[in-house]
């Protein structure tokens, strides 16, 4: 009986260091299987952070979508004629399907100016826009920079805008985010004496915006009353009433 007794403690004391050890064991996997999670968690927040930083990089380094086509799209091209104010041209016209602003800048202001320096076109829209420029006198001599690229750069600008808007150069300043540098323009001069296509085709440009110009300098037709003077108004109605009280005075004559 004892040494039985003595067996039954024993196996009582080992059942209670199982318990114990299993209870150990199981609230040490517990605490493992929380660590894991823990870390897949950080670790996975750690590679979306990493994707979208990559994400945000590989959109910076995307050319911008541009909004304008510009012809002739690299060059602006004047006739080389020292001592004179010539004058060059480009077509800009809108093929995204928004309203777009642009805007001209240039390495040169005091020689340079454009018209319009700015403006708003709708979808679909085009303008041919002049440039003026001021053209030096070589120096010691120099030969002409006739066919060559000049140092005076010409940048055009772009911004999607709403209808409706009022165009304001303060939109770029109010907008920089969201404004798309459409193309870096190099001045190019030509021979005036040497015809060439290209010479060709800078006369019509700068014709068709002469034409333009004008065009819009007319006053708009209207479809009203006709105004003639200073405020002499003469419509229809006006003219049967004249009519009218005429030939009433001239029955109240016959009648006396």
């Amino acid at each position: 009986m004892a040494i039985a007794d003595h067996h039954n403690s024993d196996g009582k004391f080992w059942n209670f260091c199982t318990l114990w050890q299993s209870g150990t064991t199981t609230s040490s996997s517990s605490s493992s299987t929380q660590n894991l999670h823990s870390n897949q968690n950080g670790v996975g927040s750690n590679v979306a952070r990493a994707s979208t930083s990559v994400s945000s990089v590989a959109r910076s380094l995307l050319p911008a979508r541009r909004r304008l086509r510009l012809d002739p799209a690299n060059n602006l091209y004047f006739p080389y004629e020292p001592g004179k104010q010539v004058k060059s041209a480009v077509k800009i016209k809108n093929t995204s399907k928004s309203y777009v602003a642009f805007k001209f800048q240039t390495t040169a202001p005091k020689s340079c100016y454009m018209r319009p320096p700015g403006g708003l076109l709708e979808p679909g829209e085009s303008i041919i826009a002049t440039v003026f420029k001021f053209v030096e006198h070589p120096e010691n001599n120099e030969k002409p920079v006739v066919d060559q690229k000049s140092k005076v750069k010409f940048k055009i600008m772009s911004l999607k805008v709403k209808g409706g808007v009022d165009y304001v150069p303060e939109l770029f300043d109010e907008q920089k985010d969201q404004v798309t540098i459409e193309r870096i323009l190099r001045v190019v001069f030509l021979d005036p004496e040497r015809p060439s296509p290209v010479l060709e085709k800078l006369k019509r440009q700068l014709a068709e915006a002469e034409a333009a110009l004008e065009s819009r300098k007319k006053p708009p037709v209207e479809a009203g009353p006709k105004v003639v003077g200073e405020g002499l108004v003469i419509d229809e109605w006006k003219e049967r009433r004249e009519k009218y009280l005429a030939r009433q005075q001239v029955e109240a004559v016959d009648s006396v």
